[in-house]
């Protein structure tokens, strides 16, 4: 009996121990359950967090149309990943807005010197982008940034910006040549950004302090050095300069976007600077020959390569962004004339006009958007030998498989012939602008200024065409030497040969155009 007695005691107390032990010892289990539960799903909102942070890809959208061209983004921001960056020909957006700052013996003007331009309530000038890519708030070129001028009537005068007109007054060699070196300099470092950057009022997060230290500026060391390597012969070869207003148009985009190595090139095909061109009224230019020397008869295909040059590649082109300003450009109307106008003369230079330049250059015209070979029109031909069969050869390879495959690009044998609506804006004149306003035009080649100064904003409304040649112009514009090799004023001898009351009547009319 005292076994069984014992057996039972011993049964009881068990049951005993897990009627009162065991709902602590489950709530603690449970517990702990839950805290693991907690610490995971804490984890996974971290890694969430984390990879949102690094893979998001958003930018600043504007429902207004005109604030989308000067500041909404093509695609022009690097790519790739945050260890290895493809595109994009600028540095973050906190080395961009602080680099004059840290290194102002090398642009004591800021950016403004080099003739971007600003407008109140903005820290960036028109025609630079911001977008967060790859953990970082980055910069890149839009369209506006060679398609913004300016226009004073005085030196008194407030600055008119008008939107669609070549950047006239733009030193984009200039630009690249101070952000490669300052990229560069020893004084661009984690702490100096950070330090300049919170002076400038700009909160800069624990993560992009790390960033900074850790990624950002060795990354952008190395990529500036293999930058300057593909297109240093452009920059620093000993080439003539671009000076304001023009810009090699495709050499740069055989170093960035092919990699050709340009030193293998012939020297005379690296030279090929020209004017930036006016961006208005492209509906009635579509199936023309465009760009200046016409390779490409499409609108859409002439805008996704000239985004190409700013710094968009095939994998980071924002094609819908592109779309909102083909759109706008569609029927974008040219600038009206802001001067008075003398309506006699007016009236007598539209009849000189509809028999001397009309077939030429008027919507309409026989020959308006077709190609006048060199031998004809016996300009400077440097920008047409720069453009090249290779060069149109790879251009069909870049969407090879897409609907953006360029199919429009041709090699031709001269430059096209312009409509010249808004024509008043677009000085200086010829695809090299070499010759700084319309009366000089009309003079013979040898008669047309030799030298000038090109990039300043105040209007020379007699002459038709900016202030070229007084100290102030001089001061702040580019020294422009016709005699230098791609610069030469020659050709376009049409109404070289009418009577200065013909030639002032015929430019009292093309301000209406």
């Amino acid at each position: 009996m005292m076994p069984e007695q014992t057996d039972v005691q011993t049964t009881q107390g068990d049951l005993k121990d897990y009627i009162y032990a065991s709902p602590v010892d489950d709530l603690q289990h449970k517990r702990r359950g839950l805290l693991v539960v907690v610490v995971l799903l804490l984890f996974a909102v971290l890694a969430v967090a984390v990879f949102y942070y690094f893979t998001a890809d958003r930018t600043q959208y504007y429902s207004d149309i005109q604030e989308h061209f000067k500041y909404g983004s093509i695609g022009s921001e690097p790519g790739g990943t945050i260890f290895t960056q493809v595109g994009g020909v600028l540095p973050p957006y906190l080395i961009f807005k602080t680099l004059p700052a840290l290194c102002p013996d090398k642009l004591p003007g800021g950016y403004a010197s080099l003739g971007l331009v600003f407008e109140p309530g903005h820290d960036l000038p028109i025609g630079v982008s911001r977008r967060w890519r790859l953990g970082i708030e980055q910069v890149g070129l839009n369209c506006a940034v060679c398609h913004t001028g300016t226009v004073r009537e005085s030196t008194q005068s407030h600055p008119q910006i008008v939107l669609g007109m070549p950047a006239h007054q733009f030193d984009i060699e200039g630009f690249f040549r101070f952000v490669e070196d300052a990229s560069l300099d020893d004084r661009v470092t984690a702490d100096s950004v950070i330090k300049q950057a919170e002076e400038m009022g700009e909160h800069v997060s624990l993560i992009q302090k790390l960033l900074l230290h850790l990624i950002v500026i060795r990354q952008l060391k190395l990529q500036t050095v293999s930058l300057q390597n593909r297109i240093g012969p452009l920059l620093n070869g000993g080439l003539p300069d671009w000076g304001r207003g023009r810009v090699d148009t495709f050499n740069p985009y055989k170093a960035i976007q092919f990699n050709w190595n340009l030193r293998a090139l012939p020297h005379d095909e690296l030279i090929g600077a020209c004017d930036f061109p006016s961006l208005w009224n492209q509906k009635p230019r579509e199936g023309m020959h465009l760009h200046w020397d016409g390779n490409n008869t499409s609108v859409d295909e002439r805008n996704l390569s000239a985004s190409l040059g700013a710094g968009v590649t095939p994998v980071t082109a924002d094609h819908d962004s592109l779309l909102r300003i083909h759109n706008w450009i569609w029927t974008l109307p040219p600038p009206k004339y802001p001067f008075g106008i003398d309506q006699a003369r007016s009236i007598r230079g539209k009849d000189i006009f509809t028999q001397q330049c009309a077939g030429c250059h008027s919507f309409g015209g026989q020959k308006t958007g077709t190609v006048e070979d060199i031998a004809s029109i016996k300009t400077d031909p440097y920008r047409l030998n720069s453009y090249t069969y290779p060069l149109t050869g790879n251009q069909a390879q870049l969407y090879p498989a897409g609907q953006y495959r360029f199919t429009h690009f041709a090699k031709t044998n001269g430059y096209a012939n312009q409509p010249l609506d808004g024509i008043w804006a677009r000085a200086p004149y010829l695809h090299n602008g070499s010759v700084p306003t319309l009366l000089d035009l009309l003079e013979n080649p040898a008669d047309r200024p030799k030298q000038f100064a090109r990039g300043y904003d105040v209007y020379d409304q007699h002459r038709v065409g900016f202030v070229s040649d007084t100290p102030d112009a001089h001061q702040f514009g580019f020294w422009y030497d016709t005699s230098i090799p791609g610069n030469a004023n020659s050709g376009h001898l049409f109404g070289t040969n009418l009577p200065l009351d013909q030639k002032l009547d015929l430019i009292e009319f093309m301000k209406t155009l």
